[in-house]
């Protein structure tokens, strides 16, 4: 039975993960204490990273995220509080998720997280290399030695979910209670269908990333123009080429109807979808943590959703 679920007392109110992501890549050490500290004052208490974070950037290897996170909960003192979930194998390269790779990953992890236990653990992105066998023995076998309380998927197909589930099963070991794919309004068809009836199904927990379309759905870019040159630039362009524009014209007249922030409604129709659990979300500011929180105090009517499923709809068509 899966520990985690939307009424974890992690969530209690407050259905929303915190995207550690930004930690180290768009903002330095202080501002994301600043960040850490309003999250945690609103009653937020999970937080999203990768031992990866953020190798992308030049001058960094991977593991900025996660240090920041350590260095802020030993200074405050709030481990115990906190629920935080981080991931190995974040491209995907063959043999990634071996058993002595995944064991070294996760005491490098437990290192600059500065504790010595990891709340969530994930699988990061299926390596297509190493049996189904041994990704599920090792992910159980950290799990049993309580380095490690609950174990997940990010970016895994439904089929090759549904296999080292099942793998799990004849083993008699731990599966994979949580999924972490990419999900949100605008972008909707690596969840949707199949992979979100099976997590339905087997009554795994999602937690959706880029919960905001990578700050797009926050309504703040008004053209291409806005984001020119920026860190996000690629993603953003790819959601504008999908429909986005159209997506985010029918979230603004909502939110101008309920006198909420755009952010505050895309996060909200996330919380209604099927299998979620709670959105994972970035922020940079104090200012954007509020607003983000207000999502969790927010529900939208059936009739709102609809409007929202409708704007997609017509994109498509």
């Amino acid at each position: 039975m899966a520990e985690f679920s939307g009424d974890h007392p992690a969530l209690a109110g407050i259905p929303l993960v915190l995207g550690g992501n930004v930690f180290g890549w768009t903002i330095g050490r202080d501002d994301s204490f600043a960040v850490l500290d309003a999250f945690y004052e609103a009653g937020g208490r999970m937080i999203d990273t990768a031992e990866g974070y953020s190798n992308w950037v030049p001058g960094n290897k991977g593991g900025e995220s996660e240090a920041v996170i350590g260095e802020w909960m030993e200074s405050r003192g709030v481990r115990t509080d906190m629920r935080v979930g981080t991931k190995t194998g974040q491209g995907g390269a063959p043999g990634s998720l071996a058993p002595t790779k995944v064991r070294q990953a996760l005491e490098g992890s437990l290192d600059r997280l500065r504790t010595d236990y990891i709340d969530l653990y994930y699988a990061h992105r299926d390596d297509g290399t190493t049996p189904v066998e041994e990704v599920a023995g090792v992910y159980d076998e950290v799990l049993r030695a309580g380095k490690v309380r609950e174990l997940g998927a990010s970016n895994y197909s439904p089929s090759r979910l549904a296999e080292i589930l099942a793998a799990a099963d004849r083993m008699g070991a731990q599966g994979f209670s949580v999924m972490q794919p990419l999900y949100n309004l605008a972008e909707r068809n690596e969840y949707e269908g199949p992979l979100q009836d099976l997590c339905v199904a087997r009554g795994i927990a999602v937690l959706p990333y880029y919960g905001l379309a990578a700050g797009f759905l926050t309504g703040k870019y008004q053209s291409a123009s806005d984001w020119a040159g920026s860190s996000r630039a690629h993603s953003l362009d790819a959601v504008a080429a999908r429909g986005g524009w159209h997506v985010l014209a029918a979230l603004r007249e909502i939110a101008a109807e309920l006198d909420v922030a755009p952010a505050q409604v895309a996060l909200s129709w996330l919380n209604a979808q099927p299998g979620i659990a709670a959105p994972i979300a970035s922020a940079t500011t104090s200012a954007q943590v509020a607003d983000l929180v207000g999502a969790a105090r927010l529900a939208l009517g059936s009739a709102q959703i609809q409007s929202l499923n409708n704007a997609l709809q017509a994109t498509e068509s």
